[in-house]
């Protein structure tokens, strides 16, 4: 078995740019996502949060209240909805609460089942109840390290009491020792770090000013004349929702996505390449992640209005880019939950979304992204959403699932082959949409692995996504951490893109490297 696993690497290889153009493209998209640029990630450039004030209490932190008193932990009861007590050694979903950030000391606190806590204006017990934040009733943080007081905008402060309840009547200052009005906060969550984020915490003229050095920095026309250089044909452009309301979008959304977008058109045009507009972030947020600017991590994209609001932004893009000679296709939406968006809702919005594409284009290829999470996708391959010009997009990592924790490197490689390869073939062979593997990554959970093993890793991904019929896009242009960087990745050569970028010398190395890694791990 080790000689035949050799021998398919050796294979894999030796046929690299091989592949044939899909039916009605001129080329296979071989593509580079411009990732964390309009859509703001903050794991790809951290810095953009740095300035933040008391920025560990970000829209969506989760956080855990302990009475020092009591020594117990706050808790709404059945997770929301009703009262509120201090009576749970342990905590869990129910003593967990989501900030909802008003200012830089000032919260909301939502509970688990969505609802939030609220003194009815201070003076009587706190309960959890209320379906929406109260404006008026915003909750004070005072912090002393990890101590906390929370004080109301009449100048009481929230207390227990001897029998576990929690009200608003403490008076005076309650000091820092072992008193009623006196909790422990704990942060067990401080992951989200998006658009939402970003602007509610810093504030609207101070994220404007960092946004627009930003937009205007991080991604250029040289880095597009670097894509056109090394192969590269296409552009995945992540925009969010907020842009069809440019120069003003809703709060605390900042204007100016749209003018850069209108810059990456232009130096598209000017280095040969082509542009898919993705919609990486829907209004009320399609998969609670920070890229999709979920202000906590809850999803409630699925409901009329926001199907509807979504559909006009498909519409304002299509109207407006339909026609430009560097678009290639339009993304309706970008990694929609399998678990929270129920599958004839989303295949209604994606055949209304490629009516309204259609409306203004013929030819404009209409994207649809399979459900993350657990589900096939062969489900959107059945679903009919049109006739003409479908592609349907798969993001494949091998990472993000305990699966892959402990793969060393041949097995990671053996997984492209048994796993990908297969999948890619199938769907290649259906009858209905191009198949576009819209995201993967040269990186995987490999600790300490060489060069070589990246270049290996690498060349196995390009081999076997190439395939698809409408073919790849690379997750991301830049990043901090550098192997998720394609620039870094092709500067440093652990990414080698076909017969462009590979010497015949290292070709035949990595062929007796490929073995040999192979041949040691199965002896």
């Amino acid at each position: 078995m080790g000689i035949i696993h050799c021998s398919l690497m050796v294979l894999l290889l030796l046929s690299q740019s091989s592949h044939s153009s899909a039916d009605g493209l001129s080329e296979k998209v071989r593509g580079v996502n411009l990732g964390g640029w309009l859509v703001v990630e903050g794991w790809i450039r951290p810095s953009l949060f740095d300035g933040i004030p008391n920025r560990d209490m970000l829209d969506g932190t989760e956080v855990q209240l302990k009475s020092v008193l009591l020594q117990k932990y706050v808790s709404a009861v059945d997770g929301g909805g009703g009262n509120v007590t201090v009576d749970r050694d342990v905590a869990s979903a129910w003593e967990t609460f989501k900030l909802w950030r008003v200012s830089e000391w000032e919260f909301q606190f939502r509970c688990f089942g969505g609802q939030f806590l609220t003194s009815n204006n201070g003076g009587g017990p706190v309960s959890a109840a209320a379906n929406s934040p109260s404006e008026n009733e915003p909750f004070y943080i005072e912090k002393n390290d990890t101590r906390i007081h929370i004080r109301l905008s009449n100048g009481n402060y929230i207390k227990v009491t001897e029998d576990s309840a929690l009200m608003a009547n403490y008076q005076g200052e309650p000091g820092w020792d072992d008193n009623g009005a006196t909790f422990e906060m704990t942060i067990v969550y401080n992951h989200l770090h998006g658009d939402f984020q970003l602007a509610n915490g810093y504030g609207h003229d101070k994220a404007e000013e960092i946004l627009m050095d930003h937009r205007s920095n991080f991604v250029s026309s040289q880095d597009f004349a670097f894509l056109s250089h090394h192969g590269i044909n296409t552009v995945r452009i992540p925009v969010g929702w907020w842009i069809a309301y440019d120069p003003d979008p809703p709060a605390p959304f900042i204007g100016g996505s749209l003018a850069a977008l209108d810059r990456a058109f232009t130096w598209a045009e000017i280095h040969s390449l082509k542009c898919i507009i993705d919609l990486h972030a829907a209004p009320g947020s399609q998969n609670g992640m920070e890229h999709s600017a979920s202000r906590d991590g809850s999803i409630s994209w699925p409901t009329p209005d926001h199907v509807s609001q979504t559909l006009d932004v498909i519409d304002f893009l299509a109207a407006r880019y339909a026609n430009h000679s560097a678009l290639l296709g339009i993304e309706l939406l970008n990694e929609p939950s399998a678990t929270l968006v129920p599958l004839d809702i989303l295949v209604s919005y994606y055949t209304r979304g490629y009516q309204i594409v259609r409306s203004y284009s013929t030819s404009v290829y209409v994207i649809v992204c399979q459900r993350i999470g657990n589900a096939d996708p062969a489900e959107l391959y059945q679903a009919n959403i049109g006739t003409s010009n479908v592609v349907v997009d798969l993001h494949y990592y091998n990472l993000f699932d305990p699966y892959f924790d402990n793969m060393n490197v041949s097995e990671n490689i053996k997984f492209i082959y048994k796993k990908r390869v297969p999948q890619v073939q199938e769907l290649n062979s259906a009858n209905g949409p191009l198949i576009f593997i819209g995201e993967w990554v040269n990186e995987w959970k490999v600790a300490n692995a060489s060069r070589s093993e990246y270049q290996m890793f690498g060349m196995a991904q390009l081999e076997a996504y190439g395939d698809a019929s409408f073919g790849w896009s690379y997750w991301t242009l830049k990043n901090a951490r550098m192997h998720w960087d394609f620039e870094w990745n092709i500067n440093n050569r652990y990414l080698l893109l076909g017969s462009s970028s590979i010497r015949k010398p290292e070709l035949l190395l990595l062929c007796w490297l490929a073995c040999a890694v192979i041949l040691m791990q199965i002896a």
